[in-house]
């Protein structure tokens, strides 16, 4: 018997030496075929090229240089990188290819794009600025999606398929609410907010089945801002009347008729492919049997002239995703991972400022308080700018405050300064639903705190909503001496309020209105060294190699199956992954919030 288990156990050995190797082999093979793959990808345009955009993806804040298409939700093995570019990429494939002499123009495949209303804000205005350099915009779509014709009124000529149809409907803010769910599971939430923080509405889902009148009350400011916003874009550009927009949204009268869009301006053509093609024939003065030069996103950005030269340095630091303690990737902000990014460019004496990009609905109080430390820390010694995206909200704009200046898009949603907490009694669900039952010997009155098979005592959940309290407090002293503001007016505007970007100037919770771009120019001419600069990103990104085997990697490669099986549905998966995320006081906005 002994014999036995020896060759049994030196077998089963052998074979995880061997399978290990071949682990390590595929990943080096794999890890080889992609890196040949992404230099082939290298494509420098030739003269008369078209720059083709197609933004159908959830865009980045930044390009993950390992984004390829392993095509595992169709079991293919496809090693071709998408064309996914990042928020940075796309406006510096604009920007670059204003003065590109070998770039004729830009396509933009837009039936529908795959991000919010301040990052569109940005990438339109630097398509209006590229227009100055007297290049072509084109927009086509089989369709176009709202999002996607916002942008799209930024081009020189709108076309769309014959059939086609144009949604401009409005603005809508959908939530979803817990509460039926959790009484059918006997689940009960202990919600504990700081003092007053009535618009707090991140807890509301869990207590509520609707919105509540001082929810309705902010969204219904908030959508109505955001919507002029669109609207008195698209009326410039277009040249059409603010109540015609707004009568058609109404009406819904433009979404199956066509030609109705066409005779009322909103395109300039019904074309199909074939004819387009041959309209940008025309516009680039190529004759008709010569074959168009595209070149797309990730090509081009591998390409591009450079924008900057130098030695000095700037630093972009990306904070984009919900905060959490810890560590963090590309879609999360780990607490450990971006202050040794806010440290590692202090500390770089080559950089002479720093601009943080956040797009964040908050999170964790304690992890937002670790990183804002490193602001201020980074601040004391040169100039730190925010450039505020898509959100910048309670967790997102606590780390902000320490900027010496804030700049955000009129559509941004930020503010939202309040505090919560939230615990779970399990004990219902456990008991009655699995059968499941629970004992305990505690040495001391409050040995069991914060047990999820018991509702916290009287003397708990005061100790909880003091600590809540105190939290608010410091959120709201925070704001009012770093942005020069009384505490008082600070905390009526607070209360855990979202404002849009254009209305949060007019309180002082941001200086100006702007997107990245401005951020990076005003940070250069605080720093005293004009245009001539280099930017470093932080923090630094993996390799793919590290990727693959790592945690980050596996979870990335899970989420864009589900996102390819799910579609716009993914959404609310995406808020039942952010409730797992909750730990902690939270600083947070209404997480779950959906505008389309």
């Amino acid at each position: 018997m002994k014999q036995f288990f020896k060759f049994f156990l030196a077998s089963c050995l052998g074979s995880a030496i061997v399978l290990f190797i071949a682990v390590i082999l595929l990943i080096t093979t794999i890890t080889s075929m992609i890196v040949s793959s992404t230099k082939e990808t290298a494509i420098t345009p030739k003269t008369q090229s078209v720059l083709y955009m197609k933004l159908n993806y959830g865009i980045p804040d930044r390009t993950n240089p390992n984004n390829f298409n392993f095509g595992l939700a169709s079991l293919s093995f496809n090693l071709e990188q998408e064309d996914a570019a990042g928020m940075n990429d796309i406006l510096n494939n604009i920007k670059a290819a204003a003065g590109d002499p070998n770039i004729s123009g830009i396509l933009l495949d837009l039936s529908s794009i795959g991000t919010s209303t301040a990052n569109i804000q940005e990438i339109r205005n630097q398509l209006l600025t590229f227009k100055e350099s007297g290049k072509f915009v084109i927009s086509y779509g089989d369709n176009y999606a709202q999002n996607a014709y916002y942008l799209a009124s930024a081009s020189d000529k709108i076309y769309m398929n014959p059939d086609g149809m144009l949604d401009i409907h409005g603005m809508a803010s959908q939530v979803m609410f817990y509460k039926n769910m959790l009484e059918k599971l006997d689940i009960k939430v202990q919600i504990i907010r700081g003092p007053n923080n009535k618009f707090k509405s991140a807890v509301e889902p869990y207590f509520l089945d609707k919105m509540s009148d001082a929810n309705r009350e902010q969204m219904d400011k908030l959508l109505n801002s955001m919507w002029f916003e669109v609207c008195s874009d698209i009326s410039k550009t277009r040249n059409i009347n603010l109540d015609k927009i707004n009568d058609v949204a109404d009406n819904l009268s433009l979404l199956f008729d066509a030609q109705t869009a066409y005779n009322d301006h909103f395109i300039d053509g019904l074309l199909y492919k074939d004819q387009l093609i041959d309209e940008l024939h025309k516009l680039i003065g190529l004759s008709s049997d010569k074959k168009i030069n595209i070149i797309q996103n990730m090509q081009y950005a591998k390409s591009r002239p450079s924008l900057t030269t130098g030695t000095d340095k700037l630093a972009l630091i990306y904070a984009s995703g919900q905060i959490i303690d810890g560590k963090g990737d590309e879609s999360v902000i780990g607490s450990i991972t971006l202050s040794q990014a806010i440290r590692e460019a202090r500390e770089n004496n080559d950089v002479k400022a720093i601009v943080m990009r956040v797009n964040s609905p908050g999170g964790s109080a304690l992890a937002s308080e670790v990183i804002r430390r490193e602001v201020e820390l980074a601040a004391k010694e040169k100039p730190f700018i925010v450039s505020m995206g898509n959100y910048a909200a309670s967790g997102g704009y606590w780390i902000s405050t320490n900027a010496d200046y804030i700049f955000a898009d009129p559509t941004t949603l930020t503010g939202s300064i309040g505090v919560f907490g939230v615990f779970p009694n399990m004990k219902g669900f456990l008991n009655e639903k699995l059968g499941l039952t629970f004992d305990v010997v505690k040495t001391n009155k409050n040995a069991d705190f914060g047990n999820l098979t018991e509702a916290m005592t009287p003397y708990q959940l005061k100790m909880m909503q003091n600590y809540v309290g105190n939290t608010y407090d410091e959120f709201i002293s925070l704001v009012a001496r770093t942005r020069g503001l009384r505490k008082t007016f600070v905390d009526s505007i607070g209360q855990g309020r979202v404002w849009s970007g254009i209305d949060a100037i007019g309180l002082g919770l941001v200086d100006e209105m702007g997107g990245v771009e401005q951020a990076i120019s005003f940070a250069a001419l605080q720093a005293g060294i004009s245009n001539n600069y280099i930017i470093n990103e932080y923090p630094k990104q993996k390799d793919i190699f590290t990727q693959l085997i790592g945690k980050s990697g596996q979870e990335q490669l899970t989420k864009s199956i589900l996102k390819e099986k799910l579609g716009s549905n993914y959404s609310y998966l995406e808020s039942i992954e952010r409730i797992n995320n909750l730990e902690g006081i939270q600083a947070i906005m209404p997480f779950n919030l959906i505008i389309e």
